[in-house]
């Protein structure tokens, strides 16, 4: 019978959960995890490979956010009024603030729903159409935010 230090030394140099980018980039374009093993697992909701239109929400609506704190500044600027109270006291304290709660809030809450994307809200809908309607609606604001702009300049 070999010994256990024998045996360690038979084994293949390299070392399969060393890491190494090698190991990011595979795992990026080739995740295992897509779907799931058994049918029981069906409720599991956590996979390590989301869908390329997560990503293309996820970071649109980070883009539209940035668009609309913009807008909004501008808009202000010009004499318009912000309409939410919690972001019209953070912008009376500084533009700073203001801006950062607005992406913060967005980060965390586009977080949320792409962590949970697979999810089923009240046994119906998947957590992911959220997405696409807030993305759809942000899109609608900043295109509103737009007119205005063009209207008052």
């Amino acid at each position: 019978m070999e010994s256990t230090h024998e045996m360690i030394n038979k084994r293949d140099l390299r070392e399969r959960r060393d890491f190494t980018w090698r190991t990011v980039i595979f795992g990026f374009v080739r995740s295992r995890r897509r779907a799931h093993r058994r049918v029981v697992d069906d409720d599991v909701v956590f996979l390590d490979w989301h869908h390329p239109w997560l990503f293309f929400l996820a970071t649109g609506m980070m883009m539209l956010s940035a668009a609309d704190a913009f807008l909004t500044l501008r808009l202000i600027e010009l004499g318009m009024i912000e309409l939410n109270p919690i972001m019209g006291a953070a912008m009376a304290k500084s533009t700073l603030l203001f801006t950062g709660i607005k992406l913060s809030a967005t980060a965390f809450g586009i977080l949320v729903l792409v962590f949970l994307a697979k999810a089923r809200f009240l046994n119906r809908l998947r957590t992911g159409v959220f997405l696409t309607v807030f993305f759809s609606v942000y899109s609608c604001l900043v295109c509103y935010e737009l007119v205005f702009l063009f209207n008052l300049s």
